[in-house]
């Protein structure tokens, strides 16, 4: 059980268990998940999860339903570069099945709007790769 606790597990139930402690111990998990920050800021872009709102500095930034669902998933990878079949699979429908230079366009507006001067461009393309966001 140490083990399991220093390798980053944040509860661990023995066998046997009572259902009633597990359902207990759920619902710990969703409280403290529910008092999580709403808000994910990479450098001086901040996004709002539950008031769907973009700011860039001081200045909002209005997003689409799509566009705020791309770019709440690379700040949720900030740093990370992604692929396009890894953002289509995350924020496309499961249906999806147009070509994936649906992300190069969406990732274009993103950038129209994000990155407008004078702030430093903070979306990156990785040649031959795909995206990331951050330095």
């Amino acid at each position: 059980m140490l083990a399991c606790l220093s390798a980053g597990a944040d509860d661990y139930l023995v066998k046997p268990f009572a259902f009633e402690e597990l359902l207990a111990r759920l619902r710990a998990l969703l409280r403290r998940t529910n008092s999580a920050s709403t808000t994910l800021q990479v450098e001086d872009l901040a996004i709002d999860l539950m008031r769907h709102e973009v700011r860039r500095g001081n200045r909002e930034v209005p997003l689409t339903a799509r566009e705020f669902a791309l770019l709440e998933y690379l700040m949720r990878h900030a740093g990370h570069t992604l692929t396009r079949d890894q953002i289509v699979d995350a924020v496309w429908p499961r249906d999806y099945e147009g070509g994936h230079n649906v992300v190069d366009t969406y990732i274009h507006y993103l950038r129209d709007k994000v990155d407008r001067p004078p702030a430093r461009a903070i979306i990156r393309t990785i040649r031959g790769v795909g995206y990331a966001l951050g330095r």
